[in-house]
């Protein structure tokens, strides 16, 4: 029987499957607390966290201090931004089975997932840049 979600544990999951930005806790808990103001940031990260062990959601790590999430579980991998700290998708697959395939048999792992995380400057940021020394 599956697990009776809270309204409020419901509206969380929801904001978080909503949005892209890849959000904090905080951010989730600024958005929320509108409606739902005893709501706590305590529950927020409580729920991320049953979320991510549940395989509802996944953490992309921290940045700049904070921790961030994502919400689709699909299968790609993440770009940091190391100027303005957004996290950008990428849904392109980036390692062909051949790879899986030796680093398994290479190490004796058995790989059931692949999240890469890659870290530079973002087009926006870029764009910014050129503009200051032109």
């Amino acid at each position: 029987m599956p697990e009776k979600f809270s309204r409020k544990r419901e509206a969380l999951y929801n904001a978080l499957r909503a949005t892209t930005v890849h959000p904090t806790a905080e951010w989730l808990y600024a958005a929320l607390r509108p409606e739902y103001p005893d709501l706590s940031l305590g529950t927020v990260y409580r729920n991320l966290k049953k979320f991510c062990a549940e395989g509802k959601a996944r953490s992309v790590g921290v940045i700049n201090g904070q921790e961030h999430f994502d919400g689709d579980t699909s299968a790609h991998s993440h770009f940091v931004c190391d100027c303005c700290g957004r996290v950008l998708d990428i849904f392109e697959p980036l390692v062909d089975t051949e790879t899986l395939e030796r680093i398994e048999a290479e190490h004796g792992f058995t790989i059931t997932k692949e999240d890469l995380l890659f870290g530079g400057v973002c087009a926006e940021c870029k764009e910014k840049s050129k503009n200051k020394t032109a």
